[in-house]
């Protein structure tokens, strides 16, 4: 991390203006367009393309519930405020509906064109109505009868039948009908809803239907080849899906509750049923139906999506087990133990020999799992305590605290229920646990714990002492095997009592003494940022090195943004390696002319929280539970924590000179606020995850061999 500033005279730095700012939707669309340039990567295999595709349906239906939702809310009640880039609700609302359009657009473009051509290629066919053969009709209609029929509700439209009311996201077909049913009514319209509880796709069995051995049909075209069944007597005249978004924000008055989890339960209730952000039809849905469905659902034009293929592309999801075909997939691998914990069983005579630094998924997640299970059997260990966020009741992670529980251990887990679309596995979790007499904290009201935390405290003989795991990723055992994530193992004393003061002030709500080595948010972190950035202004200002790398999620945050331009003006190099929202330009002359944005999208979920800063050669680096946005500086509980080890420091920042080499799964953001793929351009083709997995296979080889 050497890069040398020049001292000449700099001009006055430029005011930074609204123009200097992205806007975080617009940021987060293109960051699911990147998702779906997956789709269309011919290096990657077919049926991961197609999870790419999937995924950046799901994105898009979230960005839609939570994003347009809030401000859609915002708009309707009349507001104007602007956020640092100027645009208010309105403005940001067309905008949003312009791009998100031209998302959709390529998302079916690339299914139609791409994918299902590919597939079917493979052997793996999805069948439309038309080209079903009479056997596979005849074994479809036995299917429709026996599995599908019996869960249907039709609902005619009439005065005493009215709208029904249309549960979030869910598939729905409106009807048109012909003719008079049993009571001689004449509505011309009904409501049939998808069955939720039958699998999306249908694999047609080959000997039955004498069909290929990778034939699909959609549950939905079913119903719909047999919708004449469902309106004996009547005629058919049109039959199409739909399918409404709504604002699924959670809204819980924490200070006015006396019961959160209870007061979340309830709310649950509701999340099905909020306003309408957003309307999916079929391709051919003529426009007088679609006119009747804007005055139900009181929608305007602007939010009509139509879908020329199958509304909701998740629904294809399920294709990528049923095909069964490792060929068309990632290559599996096994995730590498460090070779410290393979020579010492022992968690805790592995943590005190040296800090552990776990990267995921290149490094097993199951050391975190064993330091909780050991300390459930050792009789030298008294407490554990632990932050959930997003883990699930049926985790091993929970497996080993509810173990420990019985073993007589005290046990202490802060649950933060309002962990978005996690909030009712969070609730169960929090009843299993109290179930086996572990103590459940909620958090701090109108604070989020985000922060992920475990200690272990064990004595040794006359004194106590704190072994810790500090992560930039979730407890989650599954996500540990998809996301790229930090973990912190250490016994380090200092680190251990800062652990040990933020779970006192998280359970009993008093203040915390000051921190020696943890930052925390949202009391110290955003201070500790802006100071250590600063810091590197000053040094370059005196013609010394001046560099800082920050990876992360996201950067929305307004004050951090603006220090960062002021570096780059004072000459400091800021790499920035952000997934997914940035607000900042980069490249603009004498304004961010030192700043570099990338993006690394690829098979592993970027998930790191990784900040370095040169300090005149003395690099420091910090790992993070929190992102550089407005939320996790200030409403948010959330910890960064420095590596003290000088190996450690070195491990990440090569890991991060690696993220800045990509040639391959790169994007780079210009001042424009547009994404450009990088290309070797003749250099050396680079994948930093490619890297990263191949040293962590080798390395798992090469201690195999010398056992």
């Amino acid at each position: 991390m050497t890069q040398a500033s020049e001292t000449d005279d700099r001009p006055e730095p430029r005011p930074i203006t609204q123009d200097h700012f992205i806007n975080r939707e617009l940021s987060l669309l293109e960051f699911h367009d990147r998702v779906l340039s997956q789709a269309e990567d011919t290096q990657i295999p077919p049926l991961e393309r197609l999870r790419f595709l999937c995924i950046s349906s799901t994105n898009l239906d979230e960005f839609f519930e939570i994003r347009v939702g809030g401000l859609k809310e915002r708009y309707e009640a009349g507001s104007t405020v602007t956020g640092p880039e100027g645009l208010t609700p309105r403005q940001q609302l067309d905008r949003i509906a312009e791009r998100a359009h031209r998302l959709v657009q390529r998302q079916y473009d690339i299914l139609n064109q791409q994918l299902l051509p590919l597939l079917e290629n493979e052997g793996i066919r999805v069948i439309k109505r038309e080209h079903w053969s009479k056997t596979q009709t005849a074994w479809l209609q036995q299917y429709f009868e026996h599995e599908v029929l019996p869960l249907l509700s039709p609902i005619g439209l009439d005065p005493a039948h009215p709208f029904p009311r249309i549960l979030n996201k869910s598939l729905n077909f409106i009807v048109k009908l012909d003719g008079k049913d049993a009571f001689g009514r004449n509505s011309g319209q009904a409501i049939v809803q998808c069955p939720r509880a039958l699998p999306d796709m249908i694999q047609l069995p080959a000997e039955e239907t004498e069909s290929g051995s990778r034939d699909f049909v959609f549950l939905s075209s079913i119903i719909h080849y047999f919708m004449d069944e469902i309106f004996f007597g009547m005629t058919v005249k049109g039959c199409y899906q739909f399918r409404v978004t709504r604002n699924s924000d959670l809204f819980v008055d924490e200070e006015e509750t006396g019961d959160l989890r209870r007061a979340i339960e309830g709310e649950l209730v509701y999340r099905q049923y909020g306003d309408e952000v957003r309307l999916e039809v079929a391709v051919n849905c003529p426009d007088e139906l679609v006119q009747f469905l804007f005055k139900q659902f009181e929608i305007s034009e602007v939010d009509l999506y139509r879908a020329d293929g199958p509304v909701n592309l998740n629904r294809l999801a399920s294709l990528i087990d049923l095909a069964r075909d490792p060929d068309l997939l990632y290559p599996p691998f096994d995730a590498r133990v460090t070779r410290v914990l393979k020579r010492k069983a022992n968690m805790f005579d592995a943590i005190r020999k040296s800090d552990i630094l776990l990267h995921h998924p290149f490094d097993s997640f199951m050391p975190v799992v064993d330091l909780i299970r050991q300390a459930a059997k050792d009789p030298d260990v008294l407490t554990i305590k632990q932050t959930l966020y997003r883990t699930g009741a049926n985790s091993i992670i929970v497996d080993a605290l509810v173990a420990a529980a019985k073993a007589g251990k005290e046990v202490t887990v802060i649950i933060e229920l309002l962990a978005r679309f996690d909030e009712e596995a969070n609730v169960a979790l929090a009843e299993r646990l109290q179930e086996f007499g572990i103590h459940v904290v909620y958090g701090i009201v109108g604070y989020k714990t985000h922060a992920k935390m475990l200690m272990v405290a064990r004595r040794e003989g006359n004194k106590l002492r704190h072994y810790v795991h500090l992560g930039t990723g979730n407890y989650h055992p599954q996500t540990a095997q998809i996301y790229t994530d930090y973990g912190l193992m250490t016994c380090n004393k200092q680190i251990g009592d800062d652990v040990y003061r933020i779970f006192l002030q998280l359970t009993s709500l008093g203040k915390v003494s000051k921190l020696d080595q943890l930052v925390q948010s949202p009391f110290t972190l955003h201070k500790t940022m802006m100071r250590k950035i600063d810091r590197e202004i000053e040094h370059a200002k005196a013609g010394k090195p001046a560099r800082i790398i920050a990876k992360m999620n996201s950067l929305y945050e307004e004050l951090l943004t603006r220090k960062l331009y002021e570096a780059s003006q004072a000459g400091v190099q800021v790499d920035l390696i952000i997934r997914g929202i940035c607000q900042i330009r980069p490249g603009i002359e004498g304004v961010s002319d030192n700043i570099h944005v990338r993006s690394i999208v690829g098979r592993f979920l970027e998930h790191t929280r990784a900040f370095c800063f040169h300090n005149d050669g003395d690099s420091e680096v910090f790992l993070a539970s929190a992102d550089w946005m407005s939320r996790n500086m200030f409403h948010r509980v959330e910890t960064g924590f420095p590596l003290l080890s000088k190996k450690l420091r070195d491990k990440v920042i090569k890991d991060l000179e690696l993220y800045l080499a990509d040639n391959q799964q790169a994007w780079e953001l210009t001042a424009d606020g547009a994404y450009h793929r990088a290309t070797p351009n003749g250099d050396t083709p680079v994948s930093a995850q490619t890297k990263l997995l191949e040293d962590a296979i080798n390395s798992s080889a090469t201690q195999e061999k010398i056992r």
